[in-house]
């Protein structure tokens, strides 16, 4: 393999830099309103599932109305108007929180907290929509580099957070909400100006189309549909090794400020290591295992965490996969997985990626936590749960086979 300068840096191109930026933006934003919406869940944990049912329901009827939108709009229009629509949401929650004297009503805290769900999907799908649009074609690299400005964003964006935390019990989200719009609007005219010198990718056209192309074609097309039944599967899987960690988590100690420190030294290491792979390493994986093997292995990596559950519950091993299960998602997936989709007819770039980005896996999280509730509601001990999901790790891989890398148009 290649690891000469010219390789390593050919990635760093003016407009995967900017694209990097308007990723640090879109998540710097998100995770910034973040914490609130994890309060909002703590605070509804009572009936968490059903709110995680109502999210992937309204994100499903949202995708028609945004597939209306692609139709009938070029990429600009699309990135315009999805963003403020949320901007507006954003400034309407500030408005009932801090002047309506909303804030200590559960239904706006339950609102909230699906919209938040609805917003980080969505706002980050559109961003991909824009980059595996522009970026097609170009050296793989820059999806790692673009991956690596939303690390930095996300790491910033929850250390804003935590600076204003002690804000919000007398101003509600009124710092969260401002900041985070701001950002979400600096980030869609950075997301224009890509668009705008970008001028021979057929910027200007539109996705054309009908309202419901995005759900048919995910029924209808075996490439689609691999992709859709890959994301619902990896989520889920996600979501069991997630309540499974938590619960070895908890009994291993019950000093919460114990608990906090283990997150963030696991935090502390998963964010070097992914942007290194981001920034340098992507495209060496790529070449060396190929996109098809990088996304097979998914399946392999679970069922190894899942067997490791059973045989080894205990902190260590929690600490071991979440790290790795993290890095492998944001370091080289999730890049693998946006350059496939930017081989997928323009109409699928539009809406069906966004169907499955946010749709797929919301409705993935909800069947991950449905899975563990209901194997404890027939009496499995917590430590076996995670043995009866190997299965569909086996799946996860096969549909990983699946996927196509030839550019469809």
């Amino acid at each position: 393999m290649d690891f000469s300068k010219e390789k390593i840096f050919s990635g760093f191109t003016l407009k995967a830099i900017l694209a990097a930026v308007f990723f640090f933006l879109v998540l710097f934003s998100w995770y910034t309103l973040r914490p609130i919406r994890n309060e909002m869940a703590v605070q509804n944990e009572e009936i968490l599932p059903w709110l995680l049912g109502v999210g992937a329901m309204v994100m499903l009827l949202l995708n028609p109305i945004y597939s209306w939108i692609a139709s009938n709009s070029n990429l600009k229009k699309v990135l315009s108007f999805s963003y403020l629509f949320f901007i507006s949401n954003i400034i309407l929650f500030i408005f009932a929180w801090s002047f309506l004297g909303l804030q200590e009503s559960v239904w706006v805290s339950r609102v909230f907290y699906v919209w938040a769900n609805v917003y980080s999907f969505f706002v980050v799908s559109i961003f991909w929509v824009v980059v595996i649009n522009l970026f097609r074609g170009v050296d793989r690299s820059s999806y790692g580099i673009i991956s690596a400005g939303g690390s930095i964003g996300a790491f910033l964006g929850a250390t804003v957070s935590g600076l204003l935390s002690n804000t919000f019990t007398e101003w509600g989200m009124i710092f969260y909400g401002l900041i985070s719009a701001s950002l979400l609007l600096t980030a869609m005219f950075v997301g224009i100006y890509i668009i705008n010198i970008s001028s021979n990718e057929n910027v200007n056209d539109t996705a054309g189309g009908k309202s419901f192309d995005g759900i048919k074609n995910v029924i209808t097309d075996t490439q689609l549909r691999s992709i859709a039944i890959y994301m619902y599967l990896w989520t889920a899987l996600m979501t069991v090794h997630w309540v499974t960690s938590i619960s070895i988590i908890g009994d291993w100690t019950s000093d919460s400020a114990q608990r906090i420190s283990f997150f963030s030294q696991v935090e502390q290491v998963v964010i070097p290591l992914t942007l290194i792979t981001q920034l340098f390493l992507v495209n060496w994986f790529i070449n060396f295992f190929g996109s098809q093997r990088i996304l097979i292995s998914y399946g392999f990596i679970f069922l190894i965490a899942f067997i490791g559950y059973f045989l080894y519950p205990n902190i260590v091993w929690v600490a071991f996969v979440t790290v790795f299960l993290r890095w492998f998602e944001y370091g080289l997936n999730k890049p693998t997985r946006e350059i496939v989709f930017s081989k997928l007819a323009r109409n699928d770039r539009f809406k069906s990626t966004v169907l499955v980005d946010t749709f797929m896996v919301r409705i993935g999280d909800f069947s991950g936590s449905g899975f563990i509730a209901l194997n404890k509601f027939l009496g499995v001990a917590s430590s076996q749960i995670p043995l009866l999901a190997v299965p569909f790790a086996g799946i996860l891989s096969y549909f990983g086979m699946k996927f196509d890398s030839k550019t469809k148009d």
